[in-house]
């Protein structure tokens, strides 16, 4: 390059993912070569279920019609936010006002950088969970932000100790990030928690963003944070279709709050893109239609594969909370294994310095051709997790159990 990056860029690195798919991509050229089965992926939470059939008929419909390829309005169809606005107040029991108080996204990760932009100053300090979605830490890096990380620990449930919070310094705390049903932790979100967390933010003068897209899965009773009385002033809260509706790829979501705060992410989004093609939001509209029975089938299914995924957690000796919510299992590794193979690995692991998570993830990688990503990614309290995408048919969840239990010879 003729020109050095941007300071603000030496903060951050590539996505773990981005790096893992390319050694991955290695990997399977070489097994390929050997004739070898490629690698099992249960690293990345991408569904693989179809999108509900009412939004794959109108995308097929809508495209081809004139008219529809131009840019659109940055603040989304006016049917997309009423759509998005009857969802809320159908499942959340929350009233957003379609025309102020929602903003479609292209998808709720664009929100975490647009909301940083448009909420941060440089030195701002922005509390983080960990372990958390890793860009919430990288977005407030790239806003030039100071992250303070703040604890969830499986003795607590994986929800803050709002005493420790309390107790900390909170001077020049301007945006804490908070997600339920947790990722990778499965914790699910309850009414009191949600209340602490508004209450918490409200009293400090710190805007919440509550990220909430596992909502719906593996859980019967959705919550929104904005169902608190009086939340809006300083809550924000954003949901996408990716993981509810099997949408990932199309890249819709939202951000829903007091008109105040959505009219200044425009401001910031507007510069950003020229709207979303009219064809998938109109399909997103017909999406956002789907019934209680939609979601029971989504979950009976999320339910069987996340029996296989404990299994695995089982064969290599994990602690982990069978009832957990979202798209994923996370697991504890134990300090020490009956088996010896796993005993070996962490012993290993111990005396390099490595975390628990990473040196079984790499061990079971290159030794049994399954992926499952190590807790270290979404921060220390992560280092000795591993954790199981549930974005994968029982067959082959099943697949992968054999491989493992092969691998340790169990």
């Amino acid at each position: 390059m003729i020109i050095q990056p941007a300071k603000r860029t030496e903060s951050v690195k590539e996505y773990f993912f981005s790096i893992k798919n390319r050694e991955m991509a290695k990997l399977n050229q070489e097994r390929a070569a050997r004739g070898e089965d490629p690698i099992i992926n249960l690293g990345i939470g991408s569904p693989d279920g179809t999108p509900p059939r009412a939004a794959l008929e109108v995308v097929a419909k809508t495209a081809v019609l004139d008219g529809v390829h131009g840019y659109q309005s940055y603040m989304g169809l006016p049917e997309l936010r009423q759509a998005l606005s009857d969802w809320y107040a159908r499942y959340y029991g929350v009233t957003l006002d379609p025309g102020t108080e929602i903003q479609p996204l292209t998808g709720s990760k664009e929100g975490i950088l647009l909301i940083s932009l448009t909420f941060l100053n440089a030195g701002d300090k922005v509390l983080v969970p960990d372990p958390g979605y890793p860009t919430y830490t990288s977005a407030s890096q790239i806003a030039e932000a100071e992250v303070i990380k703040y604890d969830l620990v499986a003795e607590k449930g994986w929800v803050p100790d709002f005493d420790a919070l309390e107790a900390m310094d909170l001077t020049g705390v301007k945006m804490m990030w908070t997600n339920y049903p947790g990722m990778p932790t499965g914790a699910r979100a309850t009414e009191e928690l949600y209340a602490k967390i508004a209450d918490f933010g409200r009293r400090h003068g710190i805007l919440i963003v509550n990220d909430n897209p596992y909502s719906f899965i593996r859980n019967e009773h959705p919550l929104s944070l904005l169902a608190v009385p009086g939340a809006k002033e300083c809550c924000l809260e954003m949901n996408s279709l990716s993981k509810a509706h099997n949408m990932a790829g199309w890249r819709i979501g939202m951000v829903g709050g007091e008109a105040d705060y959505i009219r200044e992410i425009l401001k910031v989004k507007s510069q950003m893109d020229s709207g979303m093609f009219k064809p998938l939001q109109l399909a997103a509209v017909e999406a956002l239609k789907a019934g209680p029975e939609w979601f029971a089938t989504l979950n009976a299914e999320y339910l069987r594969r996340a029996k296989v995924a404990g299994q695995i957690m089982d064969a290599l000796g994990a602690e982990y909370d069978p009832n957990g919510a979202g798209l994923f299992v996370f697991g504890k590794l134990p300090a020490e294994s009956r088996n010896d193979k796993l005993s070996v690995i962490l012993r290993e692991a111990e005396a390099s310095g490595k975390t628990r998570g990473e040196a079984v993830s790499n061990a079971i990688l290159y030794g049994a051709g399954v992926f499952m990503a190590p807790g270290f990614i979404f921060g220390h309290n992560g280092d000795d997790y591993i954790r199981i995408s549930l974005c994968a048919p029982v067959p082959k969840l099943e697949k992968a159990l054999e491989k493992v239990k092969a691998f340790l010879q169990l």
